[in-house]
This record gives C-alpha cells, sequence and structure tokens, in this order.
C-alpha cells in the first residue's frame, strides 16, 4: 500500500469516527487547532514536535498526516531527517524503523 493510499484510509476511517462520536472529535480538533494556533513555536516547528512523537509511538496514520503537513508547511527532507534522528536517538530501535517509514513517506509525497 502507498502512503498515499494510507492518507486516504487514515481520512475516511476518521470520517467515520466523526459520524460515531462528533462532540468528541469536534472537541479534539479544537483542541489541535488552539495548540497549532496558539503560543509562541511556529506551526512548522510544533508538526516537527508531532512528527517526532508520531515515529516514537509506531502511528503510521499519525505519521502520514504530520508528514503531509509538514510538506504543505515547506520542510525540507534535510529538516525532516534531523527530527527523525531525535526520535531515533529517544527511541532505539524500534524508533528507527518507523522513522524509516516516515523517510519512505515524504520521499513519495514528494516525488511527484
Amino acid at each position: 500500500m502507498s502512503w498515499t493510499d494510507k492518507l486516504n484510509g487514515t481520512r475516511n476511517q476518521l470520517r467515520g469516527l466523526n459520524k460515531a462520536i462528533p462532540d468528541t472529535t469536534r472537541a479534539f480538533g479544537a483542541l489541535g487547532k488552539a495548540v497549532k494556533e496558539g503560543g509562541t513555536l511556529e506551526f512548522k516547528t510544533k508538526e516537527f514536535i508531532a512528527l517526532g512523537i508520531a515515529v516514537s509511538q509506531r502511528c503510521e496514520a499519525c505519521i502520514v498526516l504530520h508528514v503531509e503537513a509538514l510538506i504543505k508547511a515547506g520542510a525540507t527532507r534535510e529538516e525532516v531527517g534531523d527530527v527523525l534522528a531525535m526520535a531515533i536517538q529517544m527511541g532505539g530501535g524500534p524508533s528507527m524503523m518507523y522513522a524509516a517509514k516516515a523517510m519512505e513517506c515524504y520521499d513519495e509525497f514528494t516525488a511527484g
């Protein structure tokens, strides 16, 4: 399965969840908006943090969503690589495996 397929699948799963528990998903969305728009760190930096956490938590759905957001925010492959290196340093071997997935996702999304 391609990362594009995984992104589309993740969006479809979230749509289904939104229908099942709209109050919860709306509240979670509001939290995300407040966190990303508030504070002193810029959006891209916050997305780098989210990607590092996604790798360390081994969440492919999170990886695909945050890689997409980072590409839209203008993140370079080198910047993503630095974030992935930190995630590996903090999470060891399992994070290395998911960092490889994240870089593959970035490469797929930026290839076209």
